[in-house]
């Protein structure tokens, strides 16, 4: 395959950036996203230009580190799939590929496409833990009855990487999905119920400190969600927030 790939350059947070194009030939379909890109890069270093910078680690969908916007999508054209699980049969012979960083005031660009997402580790941090003392004699999780329903979607909700798409294809770039992923596993558990009422709100607090924006309601987030988190998740942490809120 032949393409012609416009990524988005950008030296450091304090630089402008900009769309710079790159012509390359001999792409096969059954290469990854990111298997193209390394191609691409090792082309400029030989040619003692620099590389295009991009985030990665697993490459099997389970960190959500490799979040680029291409053609206007988060994580691609595909669905279901993070950016280091699409593949280039996605795409034709001779296309143009628009690939940019995830665009949001709360992850600013650090450099090419790599964005600084620690906003999500900051909301984690925030309440997104369970005091339940997990070392020494712990008690047997099996001796807990939870309903198979809640325990069903807890693990849904627990599914969430953190990847950011929710919050790059949001128009406001919200963060309610991740955020109410993150308080839907916990909330559905007996665990979860210590903290329940500090956590929705120091997460939805700290949330809203970051800079994220509201939701829209068009439910775009879900899907371009790849792990497929409900919007339900949303409406349950709404039902949490305004419960604890009525409490403090």
């Amino acid at each position: 395959m032949k393409l012609t790939l416009k990524i988005w350059r950008q030296k450091n947070a304090q630089d402008k950036g900009g769309i710079v194009e790159y012509p390359i030939d001999g792409i096969e379909p059954d290469m990854s996203f990111l298997e193209m890109l390394d191609v691409l890069n090792e082309e400029l270093i030989n040619k003692g230009e620099e590389p295009v910078a991009f985030d990665h680690d697993c490459r099997e969908g389970i960190c959500g580190m490799c979040s680029l916007f291409i053609n206007g999508e988060a994580h691609g054209p595909d669905r279901g799939v993070t950016t280091c699980q699409l593949h280039m049969r996605m795409f034709k012979d001779g296309d143009t590929i628009f690939i940019e960083p995830f665009r949001a005031k709360a992850f600013p660009v650090i450099k090419d496409l790599v964005v600084d997402r620690s906003s999500f580790d900051r909301i984690q941090h925030a309440g997104g833990f369970i005091s339940v003392n997990t070392s020494g004699n712990t008690i047997d999780a099996n001796t807990i009855p939870i309903n198979k329903d809640d325990a069903d979607k807890s693990f849904d909700a627990a599914a969430c990487i953190g990847c950011g798409a929710c919050v790059a294809t949001c128009k406001n770039s919200s963060a309610m999905l991740f955020v109410s992923a993150k308080v839907s596993q916990y909330a559905l558990l007996p665990q979860g119920k210590v903290e329940a009422t500090d956590r929705v709100l120091n997460m939805v607090h700290q949330m809203d400190l970051e800079g994220f924006g509201n939701c829209t309601n068009t439910g775009a987030c879900e899907i371009e969600c790849p792990k497929g988190i409900s919007l339900e998740n949303i409406a349950r942490m709404n039902r949490e927030y305004l419960a604890a809120s009525l409490k403090g």
